[in-house]
């Protein structure tokens, strides 16, 4: 039976030894921080399969620390969520951040087991910078991007959106986190995402081939697995 390796970033020393004892006893192994600093140099200098993040950490929130994985370090290790808060746009946040899945505290142990190996297995199916969506092919590194065997040109707004629907897939993406990832707290008019949601969806979804950019009526857009080529 497959061991997944497991980074651990919680502050809740009670639940950090529930989680060691509950999930130790099922054969993962664990590394832990117990703050968003240390926890951010494990996650870059170690090939976790899978990271357990609190939102809510001292020194460098969740979300901050998930940003930086994904963007300067480029490291697309499934990250798992937990969190107290319970609100549609905490979840979006998460999402558009680069977390893969999310789970609201309380939380039922066997849960995180059953989702853990889900992530842990969607894990080593790529290496750690590349993000896959069906037959979409992202490589955070060198920024190549293919659909099947058909390469897939971008620009550097169309990479920055592309990465954060290919990471929330096939939750949705909400406008509002879209243009935050491109254009940090200050976005411009909103008619600039939809130009480049289209240039994307232009890029992505070719005649004949079975559309991947949905756009999701008053919420946002989201990338779904298209047909295999």
């Amino acid at each position: 039976m497959h061991h997944p390796l497991v980074l651990i970033i919680e502050d809740n020393r009670a639940l950090t030894e529930n989680l060691e004892e509950f999930l130790s006893a099922r054969g993962f192994r664990l590394d832990f921080a117990a703050d968003g600093i240390t926890g951010l140099h494990l996650a870059v200098v170690n090939d976790y399969e899978v990271i357990v993040l609190d939102l809510s950490l001292p020194g460098m929130d969740g979300l901050q620390l998930c940003k930086r994985l994904r963007q300067d370090a480029a490291k697309g290790t499934p990250i798992l969520m937990l969190t107290a808060r319970d609100q549609l746009h905490d979840k979006l946040e998460g999402f558009a951040a680069g977390a893969d899945d999310y789970l609201i505290k309380p939380f039922d142990l066997p849960e995180l087991e059953a989702r853990l190996r889900v992530l842990a297995s969607r894990g080593s199916a790529s290496t750690g910078r590349e993000l896959r969506v069906g037959n979409l092919l992202f490589d955070t590194g060198s920024l190549r991007c293919r659909r099947g065997q058909r390469l897939v040109e971008l620009n550097r707004t169309t990479e920055r959106l592309l990465g954060s629907l290919m990471r929330a897939s096939p939750n949705v993406v909400s406008k509002q986190h879209l243009e935050e990832a491109v254009w940090g707290e200050d976005p411009p008019d909103a008619d600039l995402l939809r130009f480049h949601i289209h240039h994307l969806r232009k890029a992505l979804d070719q005649p004949g081939e079975s559309p991947m950019l949905q756009t999701v009526h008053k919420l946002g857009y989201r990338l779904v697995p298209g047909d295999p080529q």
